[in-house]
């Protein structure tokens, strides 16, 4: 079934998110789609464009949206991720973006076995991940630090793998993780810290958002 992603696109675009954080890159798009630059909107000619400032509850919803967006959470369960993590020993923002960071999905998709984070949740309802040897078809999964992620032993002749590897080789996986492509596996060395991940996300204004 084609997936429509022009809606993607245009939410990347609203909330200033480049695609290539959801895996989503121009060779994805070859049926017509454009991945837009930035998020600025066309204008006629002559017309300046007049950027809103937002507010600061503003700010801080999208950054919350935002972090959403991206890890693919709806807001009941990231708000048990907020409060799981404000439980937690150390900061609160920190070991949210932490708990987001080491969902299986998102792990799988960091290791390059999906394309996308969706694809991810994909293959794990499908039941083509194993951890530790142990079939696993929870998304949200938290993988901890020398789990073993692998693509179950009957599905990695398909070509569905060898499509995704193509689409994902050259993709940088973090240090925390190890991958090894041609077995389709991958070992998370430790837990992330959060210099070590990327996701362009503030936790500060979620934080100051939830605090209210």
């Amino acid at each position: 079934m084609a997936v429509d992603r022009v809606s993607i696109l245009k939410r990347c675009a609203a909330l200033g998110i480049s695609p290539a954080e959801l895996g989503i890159t121009r060779k994805s798009h070859k049926r017509g789609f454009n991945v837009p630059e930035d998020n600025t909107r066309r204008r006629g000619r002559g017309q300046q464009a007049r950027p809103k400032k937002k507010s600061e509850y503003g700010e801080q919803l999208t950054e919350k949206q935002k972090a959403k967006f991206i890890y693919g959470v709806l807001e009941k369960p990231f708000r048990n991720y907020y409060e799981k993590a404000e439980r937690a020993k150390g900061m609160t923002g920190e070991n949210l973006m932490i708990m987001l960071e080491t969902r299986l999905d998102n792990v799988v998709f960091r290791l390059g076995l999906a394309r996308t984070r969706a694809e991810a949740r994909q293959i794990i309802d499908h039941r083509h991940i194993y951890v530790n040897g142990k079939l696993v078809n929870i998304p949200s999964a938290a993988v901890k630090a020398g789990d073993v992620i692998e693509v179950r032993e009957s599905k990695k002749s398909c070509d569905r793998y060898k499509q995704i590897l193509e689409a994902t080789n050259g993709r940088l996986v973090p240090e925390w993780l190890t991958v090894d492509t041609e077995n389709l596996k991958g070992t998370v060395n430790a837990l992330p810290t959060r210099e070590q991940i990327t996701t362009p996300i503030n936790e500060m204004l979620i934080v100051e958002l939830y605090s209210k």
